[in-house]
């Protein structure tokens, strides 16, 4: 089933939403350009968006919607936090986040950056009983949530380019 041009527009402006909610928290992300890909691949049974391009594009997808755990943590890891401290981050993360989203909502990701600092600092020193190598392995830790976000942005790129070139190709 070949798509109306206007489907086409409207799945580049909703990815281009997504795009923005790598910067933005309110807005939703690459998981929300992810489903616009899929209801795009789905109603044109999957002639320009193959399950090939849709594989690539769901890894893409899911790299950049993890790369916030991954790249903070790797962070914290190379600045000189434990492995249990990493551990107490994600789930500070966690419990942040969903308190962040029981307060309305939008103080998730705030929730969950706090946590997941508190997360580190914290078991840090308790581990060693010295400020210094806690807060550098803190700032490891958002060093690498900076990080996460030019990932997210390049992946949310690349995913928008694979469908833009796919479907115009057709």
């Amino acid at each position: 089933m070949v798509l109306p041009q206007w489907a086409f527009g409207a799945a580049v402006a909703l990815m281009i939403v997504g795009l923005l909610g790598v910067l933005l928290p309110v807005v939703p992300g690459l998981g929300w350009m992810w489903i616009v890909v899929l209801v795009y691949a789905i109603a044109e049974h999957f002639r320009t968006i193959d399950p090939l391009s849709f594989g690539v594009l769901t890894i893409l997808g899911l790299g950049g919607m993890t790369a916030d755990i991954w790249l903070s943590q790797l962070g914290a890891r190379v600045t000189g936090a434990s492995l249990a401290s990493t551990l107490f981050s994600i789930a500070g993360g966690l419990i942040g986040g969903l308190i962040g989203f029981l307060v309305g909502g939008i103080g998730a990701l705030p929730g969950t950056l706090v946590g997941s600092i508190l997360g580190v600092l914290l078991n840090e020193y308790r581990e060693r009983r010295e400020w210094r190598p806690a807060w550098k392995a803190t700032l490891g830790l958002l060093v690498g949530f900076t990080l996460s976000s030019a990932v997210k942005l390049a992946l949310g790129l690349a995913m928008l380019a694979i469908f833009v070139l796919q479907v115009l190709r057709g």
